[in-house]
């Protein structure tokens, strides 16, 4: 009796061991999901009444610092309705988006948002 518990209390102990193993891995697991990575998107910003807004998968983006010519609409040098380039997702909550003719343009989530602030025609 005595050797049958003494296997039965190892196995228990080997078993604990292994799930206590398991469970710090996932939480590391975890960390590394929660940490998200930069991935860079190729984009059409669409510029036809300026740059103000994006909208990538379910997050609707605003930019940091809007830009027009003045008049609602995109200022030179950007084409129009839509400007082709990247959007690089830093984090969750910020992008950035660049081009081939040098702009950049910061954009931050607007947490909750379902549509655009402002629609254009």
């Amino acid at each position: 009796m005595t050797e049958r518990a003494g296997t039965i209390i190892f196995a228990l102990t080997l078993a604990a061991g292994v799930l206590t193993g398991c469970s710090q891995a996932d939480e590391g697991a975890d960390a590394a999901r929660a940490t998200p990575s930069v991935r860079t998107i190729p984009i059409n910003l669409y510029t036809h009444c300026g740059i103000g807004e994006a909208h990538i998968g379910s997050t609707y983006y605003e930019a940091e610092t809007p830009l027009t010519d003045g008049n609602g609409n995109p200022p030179e040098g950007w084409d129009n309705p839509f400007q082709h380039g990247t959007m690089t997702l830093k984090t969750e909550t910020e992008g950035v988006f660049t081009d081939d003719a040098g702009h950049e343009v910061k954009f931050r989530a607007r947490p909750g948002a379902s549509g655009f602030k402002r629609l254009c025609s």
